[in-house]
């Protein structure tokens, strides 16, 4: 089943809400008109009984309710919906005056009244709503009466009833309305989505250069699009090493394996004698063995570059490991006439192996491209929160250009050096994986006639 979409969603949501909230207007807007004419005839109940009190007051004693009403009568002439009943409370006929339309209800006669103005909701025989406010007053003669004036709201429920079928009659149009423009609403915000996907449609592996136009956004898709165009460049650049990666790898591999099939191919071409299969398969184990060490680093350097690898990071005596590496290094330093000075202390976080995996390269980088005689120097510096662990040869520098890429794979300063002195153009990148797996970093400092030096920036313990 095909789900609806999210413009369908919005505007269905959106109407249902429009719909709620028109509903609640109608039944807020009944009751306030419900209520302001329930305020509006009790007001005038009170200021017409105020008249009456000041009538009978003045002018009326019990003897003239009967010949002088006619300022009562003045007070509901022309009103069919008022009428006035005063009733004495001790006399021998129970209603001394009855004006307006007649209310001979018994209900009517039954309602209490004293000295504060009452009002009493009640309906008659025929089912129409009456207010009546009723209070007790004294006539000029001082005789007391229970004054009841009653209204007749049945003009007040009409008009309440036609405003709600008015209301329920354009209740449909309204949400018609509504709904075409709450579709038309979310059309036109959801556009730039619409353009979202087309964009997305066109990007590919191969065709990362797509982006996505952050002008004129609201904010959220500003932002959402602006996220998108960081991920598709953090993509371009990933697809971009991957296919230089993918490249120098294959250049790298093709020369020993070329080199295994040109010397196979060459001894298996006529019968020699053993003394020259013997030099074949060394030549041949020579090759394999720089094979089996770029393999071995492409395996670390997947390993490492794993985003969910972590390491056990443990408090580190530097100076032990680094004199404990230097010492593997002493036989070839002995070779070419190099001295290893070391100097300085400290403590850091990190993992022992693979800190001397590190410093393993870069002590073998600076006593391969070290000058015969020179020394190299490795030392150990407290900086604030931080501990350098720094390797420095005084032989030829590294051009200004080639700094920013020196810890790229397979990248190499000098076209083939690295590949000519045994090297396999991976130490440099492993050593930068190393230290963001420890939260540091390598930094490199060199000038053309040299000294070049390398540092490892680790936490300090």
């Amino acid at each position: 089943m095909k789900r609806p979409s999210l413009s369908l969603r919005l505007g269905l949501g959106v109407t249902l809400l429009g719909a709620a909230l028109v509903l609640l207007l109608a039944c807020l807007a009944v009751f306030a008109l419900d209520h302001e004419l329930d305020s509006r005839a009790r007001k005038d109940l009170t200021r017409k009984m105020q008249q009456v009190e000041h009538n009978l007051r003045v002018d009326l004693r019990s003897d003239d309710l009967g010949a002088r009403a006619h300022p009562l009568l003045d007070l509901v002439m022309g009103h069919d919906n008022l009428s006035l009943s005063v009733i004495a409370i001790n006399g021998r006929h129970p209603a001394l005056l009855s004006l307006g339309p007649a209310m001979q209800s018994q209900h009517l006669l039954n309602l209490e009244a004293d000295e504060r103005l009452t009002f009493h909701a009640w309906r008659d025989d025929g089912d129409n709503q009456i207010l009546t406010a009723s209070r007790l007053m004294r006539l000029r003669d001082d005789t007391p009466v229970k004054v009841l004036m009653s209204l007749n709201r049945s003009d007040d429920n009409s008009l309440l009833q036609a405003y709600l079928h008015s209301t329920l009659l354009a209740l449909p149009l309204l949400l018609v309305l509504i709904g075409i423009a709450a579709w038309k609403l979310v059309q036109r915000g959801l556009r730039p989505l619409r353009h979202f996907r087309r964009i997305a449609g066109q990007v590919s592996a191969q065709d990362l250069t797509h982006r996505l136009p952050d002008e004129g956004l609201p904010s959220e898709l500003a932002d959402l699009a602006r996220a998108i165009n960081i991920m598709l460049d953090r993509l371009d650049q990933g697809v971009r090493q991957l296919s230089q990666f993918s490249d120098d790898l294959a250049h790298e591999l093709r020369t020993p394996i070329g080199n295994l099939m040109g010397k196979a191919q060459v001894t298996l071409a006529r019968e020699r004698d053993g003394d020259k299969y013997r030099e074949a398969l060394e030549d041949s184990v020579e090759e394999l063995t720089r094979l089996n060490r770029i393999i071995n680093d492409m395996l670390f350097l997947a390993q490492v570059s794993q985003p969910q690898t972590q390491v056990a990071l443990a408090p580190l005596t530097l100076a032990d490991e680094v004199a404990r590496v230097s010492e593997l290094f002493a036989f070839s330093a002995e070779l070419k006439g190099i001295s290893l000075h070391l100097q300085g202390w400290g403590t850091a976080l990190a993992d022992r192996l693979m800190f001397q995996r590190a410093l393993s390269n870069l002590l073998s980088n600076a006593i391969r491209h070290a000058p015969e005689g020179e020394p190299v120097a490795v030392g150990i510096e407290r900086l604030g929160n931080e501990i350098a662990v720094w390797v420095q040869n005084q032989g030829r520098g590294i051009e200004e250009t080639h700094l920013p890429h020196l810890f790229e794979r397979f990248y190499r300063a000098g076209a083939g050096r690295s590949r000519l002195e045994g090297g396999t153009g991976l130490g440099l990148a492993i050593v930068k994986s190393i230290m963001q797996l420890h939260g540091g970093r390598i930094e490199v400092r060199s000038s053309p006639l040299g000294p070049t030096r390398f540092t490892l920036v680790f936490r300090a313990e």
